[in-house]
């Protein structure tokens, strides 16, 4: 293929905190070739392609560590596996998968689905059937009596269709990481809390350290990085000492947490954005309020802030995700607040949290497709945006500032039609959200207030 050259007249490469200008990029076979100065970069030969892209703010495509792109924006848990099948859920996910490339996100990290629906939409956008970003595909997540995908009674059990697998045995959790890597994920996601508790309130771990350090052993023997969901203490601790690539969340963290990440390398990406969304448009949903969800929710928040800023002045390497494929977080929506967020509430600088967003959370992703900077022998995967970032990161929020995205050189031109989320994904019977008592339909005044005697 004829080489691409792409002018910039600002370039954030990912990998530094300042923007180059006047910059040119050379793109050959989806990879860049040339990064550096106009005047240095060779000219066009005739028939290869010139690219200038003007007053926009060029950068690496976006990477969320943390999009769940199956689930179909889901009210509840039961609304993820209950309503619809596989086959459904793999289909659906390569409509949404358009609907994240749009917000600029080339790359996303699939932490945890029922069966092969994520390998799937993966392997699709690879054969190139269907345009998306890049996927880092996972299988069922792994979990133990009590923990986090544990969701059901003992009498209802968890189904081989359910995004939880038990595995309540050390034979039943190596089995269950080998069946996944022979199935093709490039993941595996570990529930670490459990839902029991101590006397002071801290979160039991799900499985034992010694149980944590064999899977994570056996996964990276077998080649695939590890994620877990982690807010508690106790939980954050044996993943951090197994050497977890990811740990989600981590509000409960303490200082030997934080050391044993350091010593480990283990990344951390806090999700704060669900919890966010949550706090803020509880007062649109009323069970969230009434439930006392959403003030929960911000008390995780206080709490997380205090401890992972912490973490962040002591050098833990940060990712980003937005635990989209939610109702409070649908896809294309929300991915790049959780840049904002650590911005305004862990001291992050735009620029540090930019590569964060970038660089950092590609190491997720394949080293054989090395993307997330700009950057020679990278794939040229980058974006077009209108207004920079590095003076206010909000703006990535904003689809319409995305001017440009492109996938190995190649610009990309997703489709993001509407559509009716009772056909899509809202298939839950649930038919009232409150009691409606008749001093409830007094206070609202759809009946008189009773006469006093």
């Amino acid at each position: 293929m004829p080489r691409l050259h792409v002018h910039c007249k600002t370039l954030f490469t990912g990998l530094e905190d300042q923007p180059r200008h006047d910059q040119a990029l050379i793109i050959e076979d989806g990879l860049f070739s040339h990064v550096g100065t106009r005047a240095s970069a060779p000219q066009p030969l005739p028939g290869e392609t010139l690219i200038d892209t003007g007053e926009h703010f060029v950068m690496p495509g976006l990477v969320d560590v943390h999009t769940h792109l199956v689930f179909g924006n889901a009210k509840s848990e039961e609304d993820i596996d209950l309503h619809v099948s596989a086959e459904f859920r793999a289909l659906r996910g390569l409509f949404f998968a358009q609907h994240v490339l749009a917000a600029g996100y080339t790359s996303v990290v699939v932490p945890g689905d029922a069966g092969q629906c994520s390998i799937a939409v993966r392997d699709a956008i690879n054969a190139g059937l269907f345009t998306g970003p890049r996927i880092a595909a996972s299988s069922n997540v792994i979990a133990n009596r009590q923990s986090l995908n544990d969701w059901f009674p003992s009498w209802v059990g968890t189904p081989e269709y359910f995004t939880g697998r038990l595995c309540a045995t050390r034979d039943e959790q190596i089995a269950e990481i080998r069946r996944q890597a022979k199935d093709g994920v490039d993941l595996i996601k570990i529930a670490m809390d459990g839902t029991q508790r101590r006397a002071n309130g801290e979160h039991i771990a799900a499985f034992t350290e010694a149980e944590t350090r064999a899977m994570v052993e056996e996964a990276h023997r077998l080649g695939k990085k590890v994620a877990v969901h982690a807010y508690g203490r106790e939980a954050v601790l044996y993943a951090a000492r197994a050497g977890v690539d990811v740990i989600f969340h981590a509000f409960f963290l303490d200082d030997a947490c934080i050391e044993a990440m350091l010593e480990s390398g283990s990344h951390l990406a806090p999700t704060f954005t669900m919890l966010a969304n949550n706090v803020e448009f509880a007062e649109d949903y009323e069970p969230s309020t009434r439930s006392g969800y959403a003030a929960m929710q911000q008390r995780v928040i206080d709490i997380g802030c205090r401890n992972l800023r912490r973490a962040r002045e002591a050098g833990v390497p940060f990712m980003t995700g937005s635990d989209s494929g939610f109702a409070i977080t649908p896809y294309g929506e929300w991915h790049a607040r959780e840049i904002e967020i650590l911005v305004d509430w862990l001291g992050f600088t735009p620029a540090e949290a930019l590569r964060a967003a970038t660089s950092v959370s590609a190491r997720m992703l394949s080293a054989t497709q090395p993307v997330g900077a700009i950057e020679v022998g990278r794939r040229a995967d980058f974006i077009r945006v209108d207004g920079s970032p590095l003076e206010n990161v909000a703006i990535l929020q904003e689809r319409d500032r995305i001017r440009g995205v492109y996938l190995g050189g190649q610009r990309m031109e997703p489709q993001v039609p509407g559509y009716d989320p009772y056909k899509v994904s809202d298939f839950n019977t649930v038919k009232w959200a409150e009691l409606h008592t008749r001093q409830r339909a007094v206070a609202a005044g759809k009946r008189p207030v009773p006469a006093r005697g």
